[in-house]
């Protein structure tokens, strides 16, 4: 469980559909993001839920 500030959580969710995402996909983009920019993803890619490695990922 994520506890979240409730205008935070309502400016995500906003952001997240106007992206077409869910507020869980938005938060998962936001945190892989955040991860390559500090140089802190791993590097053996992690592939989505329900994707293999070799299956492209759509946006």
């Amino acid at each position: 469980m994520l506890r979240v500030n409730p205008e935070i959580y309502e400016a995500l969710e906003k952001w997240a559909a106007d992206e077409f995402r869910s507020v869980n996909g938005q938060l998962e983009w936001a945190i892989e993001r955040a991860l390559k920019e500090a140089g802190r993803m791993p590097k053996k890619s992690v592939s989505p839920p329900g994707k293999t490695p070799e299956q492209p990922e759509s946006v």
